[in-house]
């Protein structure tokens, strides 16, 4: 007779070909999994109950993780929607233009336009929804490239939603008015369905982000098929200048970095200066290493003791069999190996080079520094540590979804840019931090990454380097999440700021 631990194997081994077999990470019933395995996996907690009959796979311990849910949402939405619907569904244009503009949010109430849609409100996980709307569908539906469900084409969207969406969501708007490059989808649906109001908005939104050829082709174009269109601006907030890009994740950093730098300036009541004694200043920081170690690992989940930092930089650690085992001592010795890197780029800093472009030169060798330990020991291999990554990753509890792979490889370059164009040494930390926690571009190590960029940002401005501490813990991951979910960058500043002697 088969072992309990025997027969959860045969289920693992069957959920394990299920997914293997279409990347499924949400059950319906007994349509995929039969009722032994079904109940099998969810008493030992390698399925969560979403709704009754709906599961998505999770670990055991994973009771009460946000991670698992929020990883899992838009799969769930995509194969809840296609059971019920088949592909009879869209997304609102609202959320529509969210995915089209590289929005990272887990929407907390999903709307989803359906000819049978119900109209009612169901419940999800952790304070989530999905709200199915019965009206009609748009003329063309197509795929989110990210995740796969169902929206309107950007153009669509656009002419749909409503008037207030410009004034609520003017970020995601401007994104995706900058994203369309002519005139000819948005008139062919403009003149086919005699929207000469939709018509005016759109040419008062194109004019507002400088986007005047498209303004006035619309405006030229409706006008002579005899339409009454009266340009309005949708916007409450004075125009822009021309946007125009190439990619929504360039956009949205872009305008983010413009709109919060203009928060942070007012904020910042200490003079930038030059620092005359080089040599003084890279002593200080072999000073705060060990601090700055401590708290820093210990931030990241890591348990660090004095002892071993110390074992760390006196020279002393080995990786013997014991150590081979210990992942703490392997962090600690990145850290250690990364912060004499680091150190390096600081002084190249206080010596004269621009601050964003040594960032830029260097960063993959911090990185390098803080994994070679594992390669050493053979947890890694060297050619993990190349390069940016090439899976999705998440962030436990947070509503922000992090870049997917080919994102990143796009948003970087964004990135490093503005810091190179930035002239406040507070704004390129604070800015510098956020956005590379944002990106996420490793699998691991990324809060490090932004704290040790944040430090090389503050001594080109001439300030000391900061450690936040463990007790500020909460405090700067709630800042973090503010930023990252609703785009205000204040928490973070005044938390930075604050910390700068």
């Amino acid at each position: 007779m088969a072992t309990p631990s025997e027969k959860l194997a045969e289920s693992l081994q069957v959920l394990k070909e299920l997914q293997d077999k279409d990347n499924s990470l949400v059950i319906y019933g007994t349509t995929q999994l039969s009722r032994t395995h079904l109940d099998r996996l969810k008493l030992n907690g390698w399925l969560q109950e979403v709704l009754k009959g709906w599961y998505i796979v999770s670990k055991p311990g994973a009771e009460g993780d946000t991670t698992v849910w929020y990883s899992s949402f838009w799969s769930f939405i995509k194969a809840y929607c296609n059971r019920k619907y088949g592909e009879q569904w869209v997304l609102s244009p609202e959320l529509s233009l969210d995915r089209w503009s590289g929005s990272t949010v887990i929407a907390k109430q999903c709307i989803v336009k359906a000819p049978e849609g119900a109209n009612n409100v169901t419940n999800l996980l952790y304070g989530t929804s999905i709200f199915p709307m019965k009206g009609k569908l748009p003329e063309n539906i197509v795929k989110d490239p990210v995740t796969g469900v169902n929206v309107y084409t950007l153009e669509e969207a656009l002419i749909n939603v409503s008037p207030s969406f410009f004034v609520l969501n003017e970020l995601t708007a401007k994104i995706c008015l900058s994203l369309v490059q002519d005139s000819s989808a948005i008139l062919r649906l403009l003149a086919d369905n005699g929207a000469s109001v939709r018509a005016g908005r759109m040419v008062g939104a194109f004019r507002h982000i400088g986007k005047d050829d498209i303004a006035d082709d619309i405006l030229r174009t409706m006008r002579g098929f005899g339409y009454d269109v009266r340009e309005t601006d949708p916007f409450e907030k004075p125009a822009d200048e021309s946007l125009a890009f190439s990619s929504p994740y360039e956009a949205r950093i872009t305008l983010m970095w413009k709109e919060m730098r203009e928060q942070i300036l007012p904020l910042i009541d200490k003079s930038e200066m030059k620092i005359d004694d080089v040599k003084g200043y890279m002593s200080s920081l072999d000073v705060k290493y060990k601090d700055d170690a401590y708290h820093s690992l210990s931030i990241e989940g890591y348990k660090i003791s004095a002892e071993l930092i110390e074992k760390v930089r006196s020279g002393n650690w080995r990786p013997d069999a014991e150590d081979k085992e210990n992942k703490n001592a392997l962090v600690a010795r990145g850290y250690y190996l990364a912060f004499q890197i680091v150190k390096e780029s600081v002084q190249e800093v206080l010596e004269g080079a621009e601050a964003g472009m040594v960032v830029k030169k260097n960063h993959q060798q911090w990185y390098l520094q803080m994994w070679s330990p594992f390669v050493g020991v053979g947890l890694l291999k060297a050619s993990d540590l190349i390069g940016y990554r090439n899976n999705q990753v998440y962030i436990r509890g947070s509503l922000h979804t992090p870049l997917s792979p080919d994102n990143v490889r796009v948003a970087m370059p964004v990135l490093f840019d503005l810091l190179k164009k930035e002239p406040n040494a507070i704004v390129r930390a604070v800015l510098g931090h956020f956005f590379f926690g944002y990106i996420h571009p490793y699998m691991d190590g990324n809060g490090r990454m932004c704290r040790f960029l944040m430090n090389v940002m503050l001594a080109s401005g001439g300030y000391d380097w900061v450690v936040i501490t463990t007790d500020k813990r909460a405090e700067y991951m709630a800042a973090l999440e503010s930023a990252s979910v609703k785009g205000d960058i204040l928490p973070f500043a005044r938390f930075v700021i604050s910390m700068i002697q």
